[in-house]
């Protein structure tokens, strides 16, 4: 990739001291190597720096650098919605499928990716209509999922789902998870789903605790226009979106999910640091401790 301009967005979890003390440690560093952070205001107004209004901030910033977890990760890809600014994160969370980047190299790598040592991954969004009475309620994007839910009772929840105009299954179960390959690694993976690398487009559907032996998970294509509708009297029905936001759904809504044709999500990775790699090294799929030889 070619050389890139150095106004850099800057993304992090106010709620976090690591993560506020690495953007005090990026701010100073900046300074001294002439690159120019742009804050939004909620970032700016938390550790009191001079900040941006938010459409000033996706026009100008060439590529964002978000600190935190997976979560903050999800919330700035949020922001940036509709608009072409490529995220690269800075991991101070756990396991970190999203923000990938290594702490202790933040500088090095931000100057790599100034330098065009990078490739961008491009991420495909789910889109989410509720169909309520012939209406539309709401429309929402997902980098990661859609979950569908029960609410506090321990009651399971009846969900037909078609595939355009064709019945597909009538599922009994705890909830449903419709993912995103980026989403395969999160809660789809401990639903017993594939894991799917970001490039391949599909989407996959994930019964949460399916009340008979053969529920399992389904790929679809990237073309697949999926229909979820709750059955009976059930209340408290949740949809989630990507963990973080939910909404209601009640019984006879129609959920349509489908991949987005329009909006998507660039993220960045370092020259010499694959998708693979990052699945050997946080899955911990390598040999290490395993010898030769049976011996």
């Amino acid at each position: 990739m070619e050389k890139i301009t150095k106004k850099i967005g800057l993304l992090f979890n106010t709620q976090k001291p690591d993560a506020i003390e690495m953007a005090w440690r990026l701010w100073r560093w900046s300074k001294e190597n002439g690159i120019n952070f742009l804050l939004p205001p909620h970032e700016a107004s938390a550790i009191a720096l001079p900040g941006v209004a938010d459409g000033v901030w996706r026009q100008e910033a060439a590529f964002a650098v978000i600190l935190g977890g997976d979560g903050t990760f999800l919330r700035a890809a949020r922001y940036t919605f509709g608009v072409d600014v490529p995220l690269y994160g800075i991991n101070l969370g756990r396991l970190g499928f999203l923000a990938i980047g290594n702490p202790d190299s933040a500088e090095k790598d931000i100057k790599a990716i100034i330098d065009g040592q990078y490739t961008l991954q491009l991420r495909r969004l789910l889109k989410g209509q509720v169909w309520r009475g012939g209406r539309l309620v709401h429309e929402l994007h997902a980098l990661n999922d859609l979950v569908i839910s029960k609410g506090s009772l321990a009651r399971v929840i009846d969900l037909e789902v078609k595939v355009g105009k064709e019945i597909l299954s009538l599922f009994l179960a705890d909830g449903l998870i419709l993912s995103t390959p980026t989403g395969s690694t999160a809660y789809a993976l401990s639903a017993g789903g594939p894991i799917v690398p970001p490039h391949v487009p599909c989407m996959i559907m994930a019964p949460i605790c399916a009340h008979t032996l053969y529920a399992r998970p389904v790929i679809l294509s990237d073309t697949d226009n999926i229909i979820v509708i709750p059955k009976g009297d059930t209340r408290s029905l949740m949809l989630t979106q990507d963990g973080q936001l939910g909404y209601e759904l009640l019984p006879g809504d129609e959920l349509h999910v489908m991949l987005d044709n329009e909006i998507y999500v660039h993220t960045i990775q370092l020259n010499g640091r694959s998708y693979y790699d990052l699945l050997r090294e946080k899955l911990r799929w390598g040999f290490n401790g395993i010898r030769d030889g049976g011996d």
